[in-house]
């Protein structure tokens, strides 16, 4: 396979909060061939977009292609990885070293920047991880349900 386009997002409910990330993989020839929508556990918006790069290459390396483009709707992500913003974040660093791990493999990489409207597959994909996780407390209680009679 020549290359491969990833749409990818990460997205969290509070700052931090519960997060997902959302990855929509197709071949060079349009056709869909993976996606992702996976809760991430408590995060920070910007480790859930970062986790979102991360997993998309991880999930990108058993095609076998020789160039990547990726596309993200996340200014933060898109400048940071290219080296136009600086990294000061210590938990960011520690993924984006991961990823340029995975980035060196590629003959060619090609990050792009789009507005959100042109990421909405990977971003429903986030909702949908978001949405699915149910918040329930499994512990004892020692409330005595029952009717009262009036």
């Amino acid at each position: 396979m020549e290359y491969l386009k990833i749409y990818f997002d990460g997205g969290s409910r509070g700052n931090p909060g519960p997060s997902a990330v959302g990855i929509v993989i197709y071949d060079q020839d349009g056709n869909l061939v993976e996606e992702i929508s996976q809760f991430i556990g408590h995060q920070t918006n910007n480790v859930a977009e970062y986790q979102a790069l991360l997993k998309a290459l991880e999930a990108a390396e058993k095609y076998g292609a020789d160039k990547v483009i990726l596309i993200t709707d996340s200014k933060l992500v898109h400048n940071q990885v290219k080296k136009i913003w600086k990294i000061k974040d210590e938990n960011l660093l520690k993924i984006y070293i991961a990823i340029t791990q995975k980035l060196s493999s590629y003959k060619a990489v090609d990050l792009r920047l789009v507005p959100r409207e042109q990421n909405q597959e990977a971003d429903k994909l986030v909702n949908q991880a978001l949405d699915s996780q149910e918040v329930t407390y499994q512990g004892e209680h020692q409330v005595s349900f029952g009717k009262v009679e009036e």
